[in-house]
């Protein structure tokens, strides 16, 4: 199992800090250093300057927005990178949600399976070099009737296959992913659940696609805070804002995906009242719902030992690419915690 580092959002207070964590986890041998966006920093021009000041670590979209982009622009940002990288760049998309596809972009949140599924494909057609033509229910390349006509990417990326990643939550989902994609992005993984919530569905699209789960990439972010495992509990409680965020704010009512796979893990009806504390406008009760199971399932937490154990329960799960949020307060403490990672691989023999 290999380890990655997940740099967030630009803009969330810690951005001097963020390059040194970015190359203390290329001296260390981390995997990857992905970056994410929202609707605040884009994540192409933070993974370009950590490319260009770091020599072995891959670089990766978690996530390019699909809504964001159309289709051949990815392609090219995705070309344009894994050259400048010298063939280090992976990328990973996702459909967003409803709020930020539709409030942020104006682009309707229907049919996402569908849609990601034509993305990829154009994605794929595109790099490759060949005429770009594409005949589909969300875009159609050229566009009938006018001067458009087929165009090939002139940009020769580094490498022939760029690997290709999703971020998934749904089964449905998961199973498209295990079909089109390379690897799964996932989030808020339990290991006790993974089989159920991810694994056996993305093995299902693998089989659709005359394919095993060997050389997928199954690559689950927790945070990582690093402590005496007596203080579990308290480590555990720094995290109720971020879990109570995405279970119960993360979209709405009738759509959430966070929420509906703390469900699906066994905390439906904890679920629920975080989402409604939360959606009334009371955050802090929303937090002080949390389980502190649940917390503790999707995170890794205390020692290197203890954190060693989990690693290990992740990789008998099915992870294969283990990344790391390493919390802090201080610079410091983040590289404690990176360094506490790449120990804790050691410790379980998965190094």
């Amino acid at each position: 199992m290999q380890l990655g580092i997940n740099l967030g959002y630009w803009g969330a207070g810690m951005d001097a800090d963020n390059l040194a964590v970015a190359q203390e986890a290329d001296r260390l041998g981390y995997a990857v250093c992905w970056a994410a966006e929202a609707y605040g920093s884009d994540a192409a021009t933070v993974l370009t300057w950590v490319a260009a000041q770091t020599e072995r670590i891959d670089v990766g979209s978690a996530i390019f927005q699909i809504p964001a982009r159309q289709p051949a622009m990815t392609a090219m940002t995705a070309a344009t990178l894994d050259s400048l990288s010298q063939g280090r760049f992976r990328l990973g998309l996702g459909v967003s949600g409803p709020q930020v596809s539709e409030g942020w972009y104006g682009v309707k949140f229907d049919k996402p399976l569908a849609r990601t599924r034509e993305y990829v494909e154009i994605v794929r057609k595109a790099m490759t070099r060949e005429r770009l033509s594409y005949e589909g229910q969300h875009w159609t390349l050229p566009l009938p009737g006018g001067p458009g006509k087929p165009i090939k990417l002139t940009v020769h990326p580094q490498r022939e296959h760029i690997p290709l990643y999703i971020a998934a939550i749904g089964p449905k989902n998961l199973e498209q992913t295990g079909e089109i994609a390379d690897g799964a992005l996932l989030i808020f993984p339990s290991a006790d659940h993974l089989e159920d919530t991810a694994i056996r569905h993305l093995r299902a699209g693998r089989e659709k696609a005359g394919k095993t789960l060997d050389g997928f990439d199954v690559c689950p972010t927790l945070p990582l805070a690093l402590g005496d495992d007596k203080d579990v509990a308290a480590l555990a409680d720094t995290f109720r804002p971020y879990t109570a965020l995405y279970v119960g704010g993360m979209g709405s009512f009738k759509q959430n995906f966070y929420n509906q796979l703390a469900g699906r893990m066994g905390y439906e009806r904890e679920a629920a009242e975080i989402q409604e504390k939360y959606l009334s406008g009371d955050k802090q009760g929303a937090a002080a719902a949390v389980p502190h199971e649940l917390i503790d399932q999707t995170t890794l937490l205390g020692s290197v030992d203890r954190i060693a154990d989990r690693m290990k329960a992740y990789a008998a799960a099915g992870v294969t690419t283990l990344t790391l949020a390493p919390a802090g307060f201080t610079l410091d403490e983040r590289i404690a915690a990176l360094r506490a990672g790449t120990k804790a691989l050691e410790r379980a023999g998965l190094a």
